[in-house]
């Protein structure tokens, strides 16, 4: 199953601490259930859900002297389609002059991969 088919089964819950861990590239557990105004029993729930269906992943850490966990999103599929101008790769444009045999366009790629 594709990350988008999973996150169209996301109950709404899921899906706002989904798009918390998302926006802030990473948050500590005991921060994230307190951001979406639940407890911290439901937090841990919604977290667990994520962590299972492959969404977030979940570190032990301490954060203010406490035991607790940090969660960190995990890249999601990416649209290559979008580098598309009908069935051709558009010609990546961002130096005056191209040197052909130069891997900057696949480090953009990998730029816009690792970003996710």
């Amino acid at each position: 199953m594709s990350v988008s088919e999973l996150e169209a089964e996301l109950s709404a819950d899921e899906r706002a601490g989904l798009e918390l861990v998302r926006d802030s590239g990473g948050i500590h557990q005991s921060d994230f259930w307190k951001e979406l105004d639940v407890s911290s029993r439901k937090g841990s729930r919604i977290v667990e859900s994520l962590v299972e269906k492959g969404l977030v992943d979940r570190e032990d850490t301490i954060y203010n002297g406490h035991n607790t966990y940090y969660i960190t999103p995990i890249a999601r599929d990416l649209d290559f389609t979008l580098l598309m101008a009908g069935d051709m790769l558009s010609p990546y444009i961002g130096e005056d002059e191209v040197d052909p045999n130069s891997d900057a366009f696949s480090q953009w790629i990998m730029n816009l991969a690792y970003e996710e």
